[in-house]
């Protein structure tokens, strides 16, 4: 078993709960929803993704011998609580946001049911997984949001993910939103995701003169020839580029593109296009990285520079201006009652619960989060993907996925579809998850009075 799938990587009271919940005979039903409390700062939006990678979690779900083994040398944990691990694995029931999905501060994106020991103890990993898909795909919905179609998007930021498995779930989360692909080539062979590549800095310096090493790359790269040009002087390594490309025509190598790297990528890729037109290169295109996002995208694209592609990486990868959302993954039901949380600026809205959806004219109007059971104007949003731990349906494909991606975003309303949303989006609670909550808030207060 893989680190990333092993059930021990988890947080240790989810343990100590549990044995607690098996010590008082707390076993029954429990519902428990991920949701995220408040939007990260200049989001108007979130996007919904993270659920394959949950359901693939929860599909496998089960400990080892030597997983058990393991958490008996801790001395902490008693042979009923080994002895139900060494036979659990999830049976619930999962109700979710299809991925891709737009979602907004506090409505459930996802929803599971199953015994409370068992709800409880994937808690964690459920948040993990969720929380950094939601992320990149938000993230990556931006940049493309800033390329409009002007640009295709390219996941580059592998090397500067916290972590090889972040690397592997940006490449996934970005491709499904949309990116043309990425550079991770482990990605590309898990996942399908088309790679791309050019070449580093040090394989220029290493092979001496530039127009040399172009020559060698394509010679051995003939089917994937893009060019960096920035290592010395960019202007100059266009020109050996350039050269390059006609001394290769010849032998039947077509230069794709060539790639910038640093500097002023605005004023250098008019003076890029103007040399390689020049050169009756019109057709080889502009590729730039670099420390690009959204906003960038937006500078470039909104000013014209001929650019064709861009690799996003640091940025993307670690989402460096939203690391993280402030979400939860709370018990809302316990053997058939609703539950509450009840401290200050983080209660929680008792019960499980549907969101609907209402259009006018095919622009999103507003959101109501509702019991759900309840019968409320709207589309429902959440899904049943999972009964007694077998999923219903396949896995959807990429391009469905980024296909949803696009509709959410031609339903979404004007002022929160740019890089700083001018206005909020409406979401209400239902007069039934009120009084539901009324409910829960006076019999907790009842309690504390005992």
């Amino acid at each position: 078993m893989t680190l990333s799938a092993s059930p021990l990587l988890t947080d240790l009271y989810q343990f100590t709960m549990v044995q607690t919940y098996l010590d008082s005979g707390m076993d029954q039903e429990a519902v428990f929803e991920f949701y995220v409390r408040q939007l990260p700062i200049k989001r108007g939006f979130l996007v919904a993704c993270g659920l394959e990678s949950v359901l693939d979690f929860l599909t496998t779900f089960h400990f080892t011998s030597d997983e058990i083994r393991t958490l008996a040398r801790t001395g902490r944990f008693s042979g009923k609580l080994l002895d139900y691990l060494a036979s659990c694995s999830f049976k619930g029931d999962v109700h979710a946001l299809p991925e891709g999905t737009i979602f907004f501060a506090n409505e459930p994106v996802l929803r599971v049911t199953a015994p409370l020991p068992v709800a409880q103890i994937v808690e964690t990993r459920v948040i993990n997984l969720l929380n950094f898909e939601i992320s990149i795909a938000t993230k990556a919905v931006r940049c493309l949001g800033a390329a409009g179609g002007k640009a295709l998007l390219v996941d580059f930021g592998l090397r500067r993910a916290h972590g090889a498995e972040a690397g592997m779930l940006a490449a996934r989360a970005s491709y499904a939103m949309g990116f043309a692909g990425t550079s991770n080539v482990l990605a590309g062979a898990e996942y399908g995701i088309p790679l791309y590549g050019t070449m580093a800095h040090s394989f220029i310096e290493a092979m001496g003169g530039e127009e040399e090493a172009f020559l060698a790359f394509a010679r051995s790269n003939p089917n994937n020839v893009t060019l960096l040009i920035d290592t010395y002087d960019t202007l100059n390594g266009a020109h050996h580029a350039a050269r390059a490309a006609l001394a290769l025509a010849p032998e039947r190598i077509t230069t794709s593109a060539v790639r910038i790297d640093s500097g002023d990528i605005l004023n250098l890729s008019f003076e890029v296009r103007r040399i390689l037109n020049g050169y009756g290169l019109a057709h080889v295109k502009i590729f730039a990285s670099g420390n690009l996002d959204e906003y960038e995208i937006d500078r470039l694209l909104t000013a014209s520079a001929p650019i064709d592609g861009l690799g996003i990486g640091t940025k993307l990868d670690t989402v460096e201006d939203a690391p993280y959302l402030e979400c939860a993954y709370k018990l809302m039901e316990y053997a058939g009652k609703p539950t509450m949380k009840y401290s200050s600026g983080k209660q929680t809205i008792p019960g499980a619960k549907q969101v609907f959806r209402c259009f006018q004219e095919g622009i999103m109007t507003g959101d109501t989060v509702s019991l759900s059971n309840s019968g409320v104007e709207g589309l429902p949003l959440l899904e049943h993907v999972m009964k007694e731990g077998r999923r219903l349906s396949a896995s959807p494909s990429f391009a469905s996925i980024a296909a949803h991606v696009k509709d959410q975003l031609r339903a979404l309303p004007a002022n929160l579809r740019g890089l700083e949303p001018t206005a909020s989006y409406p979401v209400d609670m239902d007069p039934g998850v009120r009084r539901l909550r009324e409910s829960a808030q006076a019999l907790i207060d009842a309690r504390r009075k005992l």
